[in-house]
């Protein structure tokens, strides 16, 4: 999906206002229980996409052990500042700054990607997935929690920046969503929770928890 590069600047600044503003707040910033769901064992590499505070980074680093690490990506300046603050003294975690249509991490780098309510916050979800499957090793999974929208947004809602940094005014059908992640060549998807749909800004929209792979044979 293109974005016009007006309005993705300006989801940016609004979406980088909107969390610089919570990263000093006790808010939950979650739509799901990804972490949880992905289950990562001692030894494993972690990798948490829109890490926010660091709270899932902190959480996955005692889950996989001093044999294992956490990272985790961030856009944010002021969420990242919160995590490190939040991780010091864990010395299986750290945290980056990076964009999640191009993180600054090496390929076939992690076990085990988690995401909560944040690739929804992306013009291109193509370019996150197809990143989430460079950074797997093969075999790797996944599991995000995202929001989707019952039917396509109107376009009043789709240039509000604002409605973006809200998290709903880049949120795509399901079926559109899934396809992404598919087409970024991950399989074995399971959609393993999906809640009842609700309003916000005038548009109708759920939470869904979807688990998947890199495959362990690749095709070119």
């Amino acid at each position: 999906m293109s974005t016009d590069p007006k309005l993705a600047d300006g989801i940016a600044r609004a979406t980088a206002t909107r969390y610089g503003a919570l990263s000093a707040t006790k808010d939950s910033l979650s739509c799901g229980r990804a972490l949880d769901v992905a289950a990562p064992c001692p030894g494993e590499y972690v990798v948490d996409l829109g890490c926010g505070r660091g709270g899932d980074v902190a959480r996955a680093a005692l889950l996989v052990g001093p044999l294992g690490s956490a990272t985790g990506v961030d856009g944010s300046e002021r969420m990242l500042a919160a995590a490190t603050e939040a991780l010091a003294g864990v010395p299986n975690a750290r945290v980056v700054r990076s964009d999640l249509s191009a993180v600054a991490l090496p390929d076939r780098c992690a076990d085990v990607v988690v995401s909560n309510c944040a690739i929804n916050h992306a013009p291109d979800k193509g370019a996150v997935y197809r990143e989430v499957h460079r950074l797997l090793r093969p075999g790797g999974r996944f599991a995000v929690s995202d929001v989707v929208s019952e039917e396509p947004l109107p376009d009043s809602v789709r240039n509000d920046p604002e409605a973006w940094a809200a998290c709903y005014g880049g949120s795509i059908p399901e079926a559109d969503y899934l396809a992404a992640i598919s087409g970024a060549g991950l399989a074995d998807l399971e959609l393993v929770r999906r809640t009842e749909p609700y309003e916000k800004g005038g548009v109708r929209i759920r939470s869904i928890t979807v688990t998947g792979r890199r495959p362990v044979e690749e095709h070119p």
